[in-house]
């Protein structure tokens, strides 16, 4: 006899062995969901089962390998309640209407497990719609199947009853679970909206009060109080998105149930508020839709904004980066210039030394302008007097200065406020921004040209305004103008949040200090 059937012939011999393992959390949870379902059914309606709700809620909360003791609480719960049953409704019943439901269920909760990683939240109502339905449909066909006396209601009118009850409570619950377990992924809550939040919540619970307090025989007024308390649901969906929902439907459905009159026995109905939580089920979902909505487009917003922050941050840094590679060459020129002053000094003092007085002198006013003009030059390079002197003292006293004397076109600039309050950064971008402008509009517009400038705060925050405009108020930049200065200028205005504006005769630039966490604004290009 070979090793094989050694081995077969010891399973013959003794028997199939199972070895379970049970972990004391995961048996501790399976207490915890029977005592809940249990302690839930005492309040529960036909027409709002809690247990559904609890259902759905916990399998949302534990992952998928605590499932098998979401089902063995469940077992547990079933048994203590229908054990008792087996003589009236049979056991083929009370096994599979106890045995199908939480697997049924968790079916379906993992048939969405692929949308349930995405991070909207849409996918809830699906799963609330088929977790209701595929429940409906068991405890509504086993009872017709396999009870020794069929019931003699309607199975539609019972299945409804079923399906918005189910419905309803998994609404009521399952937002909140889902909440709960995504309350680490979203963006804290905003502390401006806590008031309004606390307050809005205070007008539901007051608003169901009311609801008690009517008499029983003014149904319609109790009706209409209970239909205001989606007033403040709604209000919460616009301030919060879909967690806004996910507190405002739950709210709105638990104090519609705990207001609803029961005959105080498990399962009881009221048909005078069956009709009014059929109106309360459509205002959750759209109230769930809505802030998936809301929600979803807020974290576009959120998104574009980052990327803005990271666009503009690399393009300040970009534009830094290459000031200060013109400044080491500006640096190196006027290095240079001074070599050539000092080499020039020598050859005048040996020309004068040997008596070539005339050539001497001649060779110094020859070098000492082409040293102011080289000096002026390596300014426009990199303005090195801004660090210094600021940006007004630059723009007056700098090579940029006589190139626009020379040009005979530029008024005397109107400057105002204290630039040196800026950082260097915003002076250089204002520096580069105003020269450009004004290089731009001397070559493509006619005319005299008025520089201002202005220095001061715009919403709390510091800056400066720019303008170069044209003197002749009747006469309008051309097109092609404006179109080259929104190419040229826009880059700057946009890493300091700031506005380029081409109206009438004048073009008008913002410049702004960017704080690190505030998100940047575009800048926008306005034509006349």
């Amino acid at each position: 006899m070979n090793r094989r059937d050694d081995v077969g012939l010891d399973w013959w011999n003794n028997g199939l062995q199972l070895r379970l393992h049970f972990q004391p959390t995961g048996m501790a949870l399976a207490v915890l969901y029977a005592l809940a379902c249990w302690t839930a059914r005492q309040y529960s309606l036909d027409q709002f089962y809690l247990p559904a709700g609890i259902r759905v809620a916990a399998l949302l909360l534990c992952p998928p390998r605590l499932w098998g003791y979401l089902i063995l609480g469940e077992y547990a719960y079933f048994a203590h309640m229908r054990i008792p049953m087996i003589d009236g409704y049979g056991l083929p019943w009370v096994v599979l209407g106890s045995a199908s439901l939480m697997p049924a269920v968790a079916l379906v909760v993992y048939l969405h497990r692929r949308w349930m990683r995405s991070p909207s939240e849409a996918w809830l109502l699906p799963v609330a719609a088929g977790a209701a339905a595929v429940a409906t449909m068991l405890k509504v066909a086993l009872p017709y199947l396999l009870w020794p006396t069929p019931p003699t209601t309607p199975w539609t009118a019972t299945a409804i009853r079923y399906a918005l009850g189910d419905f309803l409570a998994i609404l009521a619950l399952a937002p909140l679970a889902l909440l709960w377990s995504r309350r680490h992924l979203a963006p804290g809550w905003n502390p401006r909206l806590v008031v309004p939040t606390v307050a809005l919540m205070v007008v539901m619970g007051a608003l169901a009060l009311a609801s008690t307090l009517t008499p029983p025989g003014a149904g319609g007024a109790r009706t209409g109080v209970l239909l205001l308390m989606a007033l403040p649901a709604i209000a919460l969906t616009c301030l919060h998105g879909w967690r806004g929902a996910a507190i405002g439907v739950p709210l709105l459905t638990l104090l519609v149930h705990f207001t609803t009159p029961s005959t105080g026995t498990p399962g009881s109905f009221d048909a005078a508020t069956f009709a009014m939580q059929q109106s309360m089920a459509v205002i959750s979902i759209a109230l769930l839709a809505l802030g998936s909505i809301i929600s979803h487009y807020r974290r576009q917003h959120r998104s574009r904004d980052v990327d803005e922050r990271r666009v503009v941050a690399s393009t300040r840094s970009s534009l830094m980066a290459s000031e200060m590679e013109l400044r080491d060459r500006a640096l190196h020129l006027r290095r240079i210039g001074e070599g050539m002053d000092l080499s020039l000094g020598d050859v005048m003092d040996w020309l004068k030394a040997h008596g070539h007085h005339d050539a001497a002198s001649r060779l110094e006013q020859t070098s000492a302008a082409h040293s102011r003009e080289f000096r002026a030059l390596a300014s426009m390079v990199y303005p090195t007097a801004l660090e210094q002197l600021g940006l007004y003292l630059a723009l007056q006293t700098g090579g940029v200065r006589e190139a626009w004397d020379q040009t005979h076109r530029i008024a005397r600039p109107r400057l105002a406020g204290d630039p040196c309050q800026l950082t260097v950064g915003l002076q250089l971008a204002a520096y580069r921004t105003l020269t450009d402008a004004v290089s731009l509009l001397l070559e493509h517009e006619t005319g005299q040209l008025l520089l201002r400038a202005r220095c001061g705060h715009l919403r709390r925050r510091r800056g400066i305004f720019l303008s170069v405009a044209l003197l002749d108020t009747r006469r309008h930049l051309s097109e092609p103008t404006t179109a080259l200065l929104a190419t040229r200028l826009t880059a700057r205005a946009l890493a300091y949040g700031g506005v380029v504006q081409c109206r009438g005769n004048r073009v008008r630039l913002v410049l702004l200090e960017m704080p690190v966490a505030a998100p940047a604004r575009s800048s926008t290009v306005v034509g006349h």
